[in-house]
């Protein structure tokens, strides 16, 4: 089975369909027995948790869900001290982009004569970081979710990570929270640790916002805790589009093609170019590398299941169908990518020209990954600074700029049918 490079115009309707679709998160086959553990966790707190992971551990207490201080320690001499420095490096950068996103404690602009209005900025209280583990663990994601939270002066910040084994975390998880500053960390997983941050248990705190990629099981528990506590934008499986034109390099645009779907047999990859040869090329050096590639189920359900080569008729349509994807990650590979720039409209995180492939936001130029995925970053942003703050708008009025307005107000309080509204105003020129 071979990659092959299709035309946009000659598409059906069904087809794109599937491409604008490809493998966005369904999760109303599991919401169910999801609502089951959030509701169990809600009535009986740590308990739920204790009986799930006795698969791990079969004394479990619940003083075996914290991280303490000397795992934490012991995790520092588990890891390469390499993976230690990156982490430290990737974790200053990501900290002074994040800083960079701050706004104006307060602004405030005169209305009209006497009338004074403004907003404020206030940090959340507490927040929770849900951070994958089990097979798969990502140290990056730590810092992704954790640091935007601490810059933006977030009190108290709590991660939830699956255990495995002997109800231990993943050390690089743990140096990754520590370098952070993760003030309390839970090896807890699933739909039991969202429940958890959502409500609180004898151990955990109740927190107001849980961020962090996950799983269906953990999209599904955060959306069914939603109004509870506020929650991300829900993530399905990685995906990429790379937008390219006849100055594109093959090889490198046929790597980053595969570096995408290497995550998820879910994944998707899509190229869009106007230049035949281009396309053809890149199809060419993907089918020549496909069986020396490791990990090869994973590669052949999301090359086969929901990647596309697709051949533009000119870059008016490329762009075009370059934002109604609205990919996740989204690669410009084109003459003059700041140009191109100017007309994309909806992406997660934009990554422009031949030295800016996807993984350096992954991991360490300093935006973040926690992004919006299945065409969501039509109305959604990758995770930020703006993510953990609230902004309360105050007035302040004289009593002329009330009187400006007093008739204004009473008219249309006494339209709603809001006569004590209308009192309140008029009360105070009595």
């Amino acid at each position: 089975m071979k990659i092959k490079p299709e035309r946009i115009s000659n598409l059906s309707p069904e087809k794109l369909g599937i491409i604008m679709q490809r493998s966005m998160e369904d999760v109303s086959s599991i919401l169910e027995d999801m609502r089951k553990i959030v509701e169990d966790v809600k009535k009986r707190g740590d308990q739920v948790a204790l009986e799930h992971y006795r698969k791990h551990k079969d004394d479990i207490s619940p003083s075996d869900l914290e991280v303490t201080g000397e795992e934490i320690r012991q995790a520092y001499k588990q890891i390469d001290s390499r993976v230690v420095d990156s982490l430290n490096i990737a974790a200053r950068n990501i900290t002074k982009f994040h800083r960079a996103q701050l706004e104006r404690d307060m602004w405030s602009i005169e209305v009209s004569d006497g009338i004074l209005a403004g907003r404020i900025t206030r940090a959340m209280d507490i927040v929770g970081c849900y951070i994958p583990g089990g097979t798969a663990f990502y140290p990056s994601s730590i810092l992704m979710t954790v640091l935007p939270a601490k810059v933006a002066g977030v009190q108290q910040i709590i991660a939830v990570t699956p255990p495995g084994k002997g109800m231990t975390a993943n050390p690089a998880t743990l140096v990754a929270a520590d370098i952070a500053g993760c003030d309390r960390i839970f090896k807890v997983g699933g739909p039991w640790g969202v429940a958890g941050l959502a409500y609180g248990t004898e151990t955990m705190p109740r927190v107001h916002k849980i961020v962090g990629p996950g799983n269906k099981y953990v999209t599904a528990a955060k959306m069914l805790v939603y109004g509870q506590v506020d929650i991300d934008s829900p993530a399905g499986p990685s995906e990429a589009l790379i937008l390219a034109d006849n100055t594109g390099d093959p090889e490198l645009i046929a790597v980053d093609f595969l570096s995408q779907i290497e995550h998820d047999p879910d994944s998707a990859s899509v190229l869009v170019t106007d230049s035949e040869k281009l396309a053809s090329d890149v199809c060419d050096i993907i089918n020549r590398d496909f069986d020396s590639l490791p990990r090869k189920e994973i590669f052949e359900s999301s090359l086969f299941k929901h990647s596309h080569v697709l051949i533009a008729d000119n870059m008016d349509q490329a762009i075009e169908f370059t934002n109604e994807y609205a990919a996740e990650h989204l690669e410009l590979m084109t003459r003059d990518p700041f140009i191109t720039l100017n007309r994309i409209k909806h992406a997660g995180s934009i990554f422009m020209g031949p030295y800016a492939p996807v993984p350096v936001g992954d991991y360490a130029s300093g935006t973040n990954h926690v992004l919006p995925t299945g065409q969501c970053a039509r109305m959604f942003s990758g995770l930020s600074v703006d993510d953990f703050i609230k902004k309360p708008t105050f007035q302040y009025l004289s009593k002329e700029g009330l009187a400006g307005l007093k008739d204004t107000v009473v008219t249309l309080a006494e339209a709603e049918g809001l006569t004590i509204h209308a009192k309140a105003v008029k009360a105070r020129f009595i």
